[in-house]
C-alpha cells in the first residue's frame, strides 16, 4: 500500500452534469483505498452538500457498477457558491460569502483534503477555498471543451458522439423533404462541439462564437447547394455563435450561478433569417441536456478514471493548489490558477478550421 500525507479526503461534482463523473468518483474512491487506504467521504450536490452538510461516507460497494452510468450519483448543480451565497435578510435576498461553514463541515468530517471535479466556475471556487486554506486538487470536466490547461475535458468526446448521431439522424429527414435543417449544439462560449461534430457529420455549414458569422454568406451556401441539385442543408450552430457586429443570443440570466448568463436561441435565429432569404422550408432542432447525458464512451471512460486516479494520486503526495490534466498522452497536473486562467477555444487559424474550408464547409466568413 502506498505512503499518503492525509488519510481522509472529500470529493464532489460541481457545475452541468458529463459523462464520465461516474466514473471519475468510483476511480477516486477505488483508488484511495485501495492504493493508499483512505477514507472518502462524498458531498451531495457540488458546493451546496459543503455547505448544508450534505455528505456521506463513500466505500467500494457504493461505487459497483455506476462505470458506464451517465450523470452522477453524488448529484450536481451550477449554483451554490459558498462566496457567493443567497440568504434572506429581513425580506430581501441578498448574496454573502458563507464559507465559513465549509469550513466547518469539512472539519467536522475529519477531511484533509478535497477533490473538485468541475468546470471553470466550480475550479474557480475550489481555487479560492485553496487560497484560504482548504487543501484543494481540481479535476477537469465540461462538455464543451473549453479549459485551457488541459487538451481534452471528459465529457466532450460523449457530447460529439452524441451531436455526430443527431446530424447523422437529421440527414436523412433534410434529404427526404428538401429541407434545411438547423441543428442548435451547446458549447457556451467555445465551438468545439460544434465544429468537431459538423466535420464529423458532414454538415454543410457551422457557425461558431470565434467566427462572427455573416448571414449572407450562409445564404449564398445554401443557394449555390441548390443550382448544384442539391435540395437540403444541414446547418450546424453553435449556442454563443453571433454574426457580425453583433451580440450572442441569451435565453436568461441566473443570478445565483457560478455563470449567470444562459445562451439559447440562436438556431431560432439562424433558421428564420435563412427562410426569409431563401424561401426554402427550414427546420430547427435544438440538441440541448441530450449531450449531457447517456452513458460515457469507452474514451470518456478511461480519461475519466485516469483522472480520478491521478487527483487521488495528487492528493496523497501532498500537491494541492493543482488539477489534473491531459497533455498528449500522459496525465499530468497544472496550478489551479493556470487551470482557470483563460478559455480554450477554437483556433481560428487551426488545422480543424483549415480542415473544414477545404471541405467546402461555410463558415459564415
Amino acid at each position: 500500500m502506498g505512503k499518503s500525507v492525509v488519510k481522509r479526503i472529500g470529493v464532489l461534482t460541481g457545475g452541468g452534469d458529463a459523462p464520465g463523473l461516474n466514473a471519475v468518483i468510483r476511480a477516486v474512491v477505488k483508488t484511495a483505498i485501495r492504493e493508499y487506504g483512505m477514507n472518502v467521504v462524498g458531498f451531495e450536490n457540488g458546493f451546496g452538500g459543503l455547505i448544508k452538510n450534505q455528505a456521506r461516507e463513500l466505500t467500494e460497494f457504493d461505487v459497483i457498477g455506476i462505470l458506464p452510468r451517465g450523470g452522477t450519483i453524488l448529484g450536481t448543480t451550477n449554483r451554490d457558491n459558498p462566496f457567493h451565497y443567497p440568504v434572506i435578510k429581513g425580506d430581501k435576498k441578498i448574496f454573502a460569502d458563507v464559507s465559513d461553514r465549509v469550513f466547518e463541515n469539512i472539519s467536522i468530517h475529519g477531511i484533509e483534503a478535497l477533490v473538485v471535479i468541475g468546470g471553470d466556475g466550480s475550479l474557480a471556487i475550489g481555487k479560492e477555498l485553496n487560497d484560504q486554506g482548504l487543501k484543494v486538487v481540481g479535476v477537469p470536466k465540461t462538455i464543451d471543451n473549453d479549459l485551457s490547461a488541459t487538451d481534452q475535458t471528459f465529457g466532450f468526446d460523449t457530447a460529439l458522439a452524441t451531436a455526430t448521431e443527431a446530424i447523422d439522424k437529421l440527414h436523412t429527414t433534410a434529404e427526404s423533404h428538401h429541407r434545411v435543417m438547423v441543428l442548435e449544439l451547446m458549447g457556451r462560449y467555445a465551438g468545439w462541439i460544434a465544429l468537431a461534430a459538423g466535420l464529423a457529420g458532414g454538415a454543410d455549414v457551422i457557425l461558431i462564437p470565434e467566427i462572427p458569422y455573416n448571414i449572407d454568406v450562409v445564404v449564398e451556401k445554401i443557394n449555390a447547394r441548390s443550382q448544384e441539385r442539391k435540395k437540403f442543408s444541414i446547418v450546424v450552430v453553435a449556442e454563443g455563435a453571433k454574426p457580425l457586429g453583433g451580440e450572442m443570443v441569451v435565453s436568461k440570466h441566473v443570478e445565483d450561478s457560478f455563470d449567470p448568463v444562459r445562451l439559447g436561441g440562436v438556431g431560432n435565429v439562424v433558421a428564420q433569417a435563412i427562410e426569409s432569404a431563401t424561401d426554402k422550408e427550414t427546420r430547427v432542432t435544438v440538441l440541448g441536456h441530450l449531450q449531457r447525458g447517456g452513458s460515457p464512451t469507452a474514451y470518456d471512460r478511461i480519461l475519466a478514471t485516469r483522472y480520478g486516479t491521478g487527483a487521488v494520486n495528487l492528493a496523497a503526495e501532498g500537491k494541492f493548489g493543482r488539477m489534473v490534466c491531459l497533455k498528449g498522452q500522459n496525465i499530468e497536473s497544472v496550478p489551479l490558477e493556470q487551470a482557470v486562467g483563460e478559455l480554450h477555444t477554437v483556433p481560428v487559424n487551426g488545422e480543424l478550421i483549415k480542415v473544414a474550408r477545404q471541405l467546402g464547409i461555410c463558415l459564415g466568413d
